[in-house]
């Protein structure tokens, strides 16, 4: 079945409907815990500003498509294209966390191994990290830890994160 490639030009002008389903968007207003109620008017209010701020995430992302391809950019946009915008658009830059850039697992275990690296030589000069700690000895902004960190696999990581987020090309994997 061919895909449906044709573009749907947003609408300027108030029409009193939305696209997104009013319904879920009240299910979902409600699964929060510090809402009590949420009127009709609200939630319609909701629906709309996520339609605007759909509608910039998809324009900034095909503005990347645009520069990166020249005259002729793809029809289609790609994980990649927004994880990019996320990057590089100041602000969609909260979003870093939720949309990260994708890499192989080349990268990641060179990554790994750098960080782990400079790890290891500041515990040797006994010089402080970066930060504060937490509870699971990962260190914060002040330079405290809260204890060593425990040992971790980066291989074990990435393939835990590949399944729950899938930030790793398949394509690109080691063989």
């Amino acid at each position: 079945m061919p895909y449906n490639n044709t573009p749907i030009a947003p609408s300027n002008e108030v029409t009193g409907t939305v696209s997104l389903p009013l319904a879920r968007v009240k299910k979902i207003i409600n699964a929060d815990p510090d809402i009590n109620q949420c009127s009709n008017n609200a939630a319609f209010v909701i629906t709309v500003a996520t339609e605007m701020f759909l509608q910039h995430l998809v324009e900034q992302a095909y503005n990347q498509v645009k520069s990166e391809h020249g005259p002729k950019p793809r029809r289609n946009i790609q994980y990649r294209d927004v994880a990019n915008a996320v990057a590089r658009v100041e602000n969609l830059e909260f979003l870093t966390d939720v949309v990260p850039r994708t890499m192989t697992m080349k990268q990641y275990k060179q990554k790994a191994a750098k960080d782990a690296a400079a790890g290891a030589a500041s515990a040797e000069n006994g010089a402080p990290g970066k930060g504060q700690g937490t509870l699971d000895g990962h260190v914060g902004a002040n330079g405290s830890a809260a204890g060593p960190a425990p040992a971790k696999d980066p291989v074990k990581e990435i393939a835990a994160q590949e399944g729950a987020h899938g930030t790793v090309d398949e394509e690109m994997r080691d063989p």
